[in-house]
């Protein structure tokens, strides 16, 4: 069940610290400043009783301008926080203080893919017998030995600039190089963490828990929640749930459909017989045709019913309450059938969309039901 929130309090703006990052005069990225000044203040505020768990931090949009950098770079900041499990999203609430004392919650962001790679870069570090002032390669080249994203093999090397143990010379124009500030160590605990990992990440983790979730609460055909609830569930970011998601997807065990029709569990997850897979279902790309061809079906049988050559259509928001659908299922229909030359569309005072031709009697082969819901079966 979704976490129940008590004693919830808008932090305002004016409780951060007065004392700004110094973005002008550090190589660190904003981003990375950021995370570090709020985690700070967070730890801080927390020990001397200033704010406590569930209290909301301000809005990114009004930590950006009392920054004085953009909202993308802000969320960019939060989601760093996010990993280490000092805060967490909720949908139409905001980012919120959340439990550190939550061990499950640690033990997964333990293992994100960031924190994999801060470790193995340390381990590189290590292994390899770097001395202090030596350089190191590129986060590109170093992607490739550990086999880890240059993404997120940046962000480890950001990590340890923050921490210390790097540093960054920026003296030759627009080239960087990173070199050995300290040498960093290895706890047991980040040690067995390295022996341990496969590629098993936090999204691999959490789509384990997603498969035996659904396999326990859901059977084949039945709608699944939406993300921001299954991100409540699991203590996770929406973000991670959509990159579960995606993955299940692929692997046929859940079918994802555009706008209300939402996602549908396509199969149980540990059916390892592949020819149990219904093929009521089609793959993503396939579903995201279903609802206009079929809204296109309709919207041609009402021309032939009710309109003439010259005619004027309802409005996009008048069809889609007609139909029970989105405006954009309706767009997409309506592009559709102008493609075939039966409507056109004008602007101006006399704008809309008018009848060129009545389509006349269409085949029907041609508008395949490509997912289908099995209420209706």
């Amino acid at each position: 069940m979704p976490d129940i929130v008590t004693e919830q309090r808008k932090i305002n703006i004016n409780e951060l610290p007065v004392e700004l990052p110094d973005f002008a005069n550090s190589y660190e990225p904003k981003d990375s400043l950021i995370k570090k000044w709020i985690t700070n203040w967070i730890i801080s505020s927390i020990e001397k009783k200033k704010i406590k768990e569930n209290d909301i931090l301000p809005k990114k949009s009004e930590i950006s301008n009392y920054l004085g950098v953009s909202v993308g770079t802000v969320q960019n900041a939060i989601r760093y926080i996010e990993d280490t499990g000092l805060v967490k999203s909720k949908q139409k609430l905001g980012t919120m203080i959340a439990s550190v004392s939550n061990p499950i919650s640690t033990h997964i962001k333990l293992t994100s893919k960031r924190d994999i790679a801060i470790l193995a870069l340390k381990r590189y570090i290590i292994q390899n017998r770097y001395k202090i002032g030596s350089s190191l390669p590129s986060a590109r080249q170093v992607a490739e030995l550990l086999e880890i994203s240059q993404n997120t093999t940046r962000l480890a090397y950001e990590n340890l600039l923050s921490a210390g143990i790097i540093g960054l010379n920026q003296n030759r124009g627009n080239i960087t190089s990173w070199y050995i500030k300290k040498i960093p160590t290895l706890s047991n605990e980040e040690l067995n963490v390295l022996q341990n990992f496969s590629t098993q990440t936090l999204v691999d983790k959490i789509t384990n828990i997603l498969k035996n979730y659904l396999s326990k609460n859901y059977a084949v055909g039945d709608r699944i929640p939406t993300y921001d609830i299954l991100a409540q569930k699991l203590n996770v970011s929406i973000k991670t749930i959509n990159d579960c998601i995606n993955i299940l997807n692929k692997e046929g065990i859940i079918l994802t459909r555009r706008g209300r029709y939402g996602s549908i569990l396509a199969k149980n997850p540990f059916d390892n017989n592949l020819n149990q897979k219904t093929e009521i279902f089609a793959n993503a790309d396939k579903a995201a045709l279903y609802s206009y061809q079929k809204t296109e079906e309709k919207i041609i049988n009402l021309i032939n019913q009710n309109y003439n050559s010259g005619d004027k259509l309802p409005s996009m928001i008048e069809l889609s309450k007609m139909f029970d659908v989105s405006s954009n299922t309706i767009r997409k229909a309506l592009i559709s059938i102008s493609e075939d030359g039966f409507i056109t569309f004008s602007r101006g005072r006399f704008g809309g969309t008018y009848v060129v031709e009545k389509p006349g009697n269409i085949d029907k082969q041609q508008y395949k039901w490509l997912s289908i819901n099995p209420n209706y079966i």
